[in-house]
């Protein structure tokens, strides 16, 4: 974002009748401002940040504008999940400039050591096992690091993709939460007992950012995460382990479903915008192929925002890394109308796109984090979790 605001001079002197203003605030806040703003249809904002998560919310409540793009836009050369995450009744309701779903980042010259070999699709119990042996806290390596602080986009975010593949759900089609399922708890069992037994000390506070600096910085073996840790990952400025890190696809654990989820950043035109038909113009130029090709000639491809566009993964600089093709089969396999190999009557992989998961979301997430700094069991954190769910899922139900 801070690079498009920076590049954003070339849109204006194109456009000459537009002039565009920034508000940049930290995303809580974000969030919270601009979901004021959509829902009162105020017009503060004529442009927003959106994502998956919201916009079939706003779009099903008339509260976005669908955006119709001109043929240059190219709308056939997003990838087919990416689309369909910004799109409602087969219209695109906001522009998608970065899409992710998740993977395992390995490091290679741990694994040669130890005798070890990743399998490019692995299960959760190999995960595990290898993780056991390869945990060695007196040298400062952890085996498994997996994202504990709590949050809907945190470690429940990580636990929902984990429990889709041990065959578990969020709701089962009458809305009725299943957190205490044997799926769930058993997912939760083997989550706190890889965060307490092979993840770093202090992991229950830890989320992306924070698990991202220890595994570039060598102190994790394994790391189960967002694809876009990916460049950062393999680039010798911003990792220490640049040259020996190995990618695979997210695990599964014996059902149809692996842990890959789908989540996409957008920009979206609220229906109070004041300035519409500017606001869409924008969108296509931030979101589309000719901001993607201005990007890679002005800062190279490794800074084009990934897994949005087939273009992007055509080209031979991005065909050629080695986690591109793994990062592209993660993101056209996720599916978020079947998560789980249960039907769900909610859209979402590693969320539901319901007014009421960020509350929901985030109490799960507390409880889970209790569980995995030793404060709680993962049946008490089950049992926590689902009762704060009934409870907000209440008004749904009747």
């Amino acid at each position: 974002m801070l690079t498009l605001r920076a590049l954003s001079p070339i849109f204006e002197h194109a456009n000459p009748d537009i002039k565009l203003r920034w508000i940049v605030q930290e995303e809580n806040v974000l969030r919270q401002r601009q979901t004021i703003d959509v829902a009162t249809r105020s017009g503060i904002f004529d442009v927003v940040t959106t994502s998956s998560f919201e916009v079939p919310i706003w779009s099903r409540l008339g509260l976005i504008r669908p955006i119709r793009p001109p043929a240059s836009y190219a709308i056939n050369d997003l990838l087919p999940p990416i689309r369909a995450a910004v799109s409602r009744g087969g219209h695109l309701y906001a522009g998608p400039f970065y899409g992710e779903s998740s993977m395992i980042y390995y490091r290679k010259d741990l694994f040669h050591r130890a005798g070890l070999s990743m399998p490019q699709q692995p299960s959760w119990p190999f995960i595990y096992k290898a993780a056991a042996r390869l945990h060695d806290p007196g040298n400062g390596i952890y085996g498994l690091c997996l994202r504990g602080k709590a949050g809907w986009g945190e470690n429940t975010a990580v636990l929902t993709a984990m429990a889709n593949a041990y065959g578990a759900r969020l709701f089962d089609m009458r809305w009725q939460p299943q957190f205490t399922s044997p799926a769930w708890i058993s997912t939760l069992t083997d989550y706190v007992a890889a965060v307490r037994t092979t993840g770093p000390p202090g992991a229950s506070s830890d989320g992306f950012n924070e698990m991202l600096a220890l595994f570039a910085s060598g102190k994790c073996a394994i790391w189960f995460d967002a694809t876009v840790a990916a460049a950062s990952l393999s680039d010798p400025r911003t990792s220490a382990v640049a040259g020996t890190v190995g990618f695979a696809f997210a695990p599964d654990h014996g059902y149809s479903k692996k842990s890959n989820w789908l989540f996409v950043w957008a920009l979206g035109v609220p229906s109070g915008a004041r300035h519409p038909q500017e606001a869409e113009r924008f969108v296509e130029w931030a979101t589309g192929p000719e901001y993607q090709e201005l990007l890679a000639r002005d800062r190279g491809w490794e800074h084009v925002p990934p897994g949005t566009r087939t273009s992007f993964y055509a080209n031979r600089a991005v065909a050629a890394q080695p986690y591109s093709p793994i990062v592209l089969r993660s993101i056209n396999s996720a599916d978020p109308s079947r998560p789980s190999v249960l039907p769900v009557p909610y859209q979402g992989v590693q969320y539901a796109a319901i007014p009421e998961y960020q509350a929901l979301g985030t109490q799960a997430g507390q409880a889970f984090s209790a569980a995995a700094a030793g404060v709680t069991s993962p049946l008490d954190a089950a049992k926590t979790a689902q009762a704060g769910a009934e409870r907000l899922m209440a008004g749904r139900r009747r």
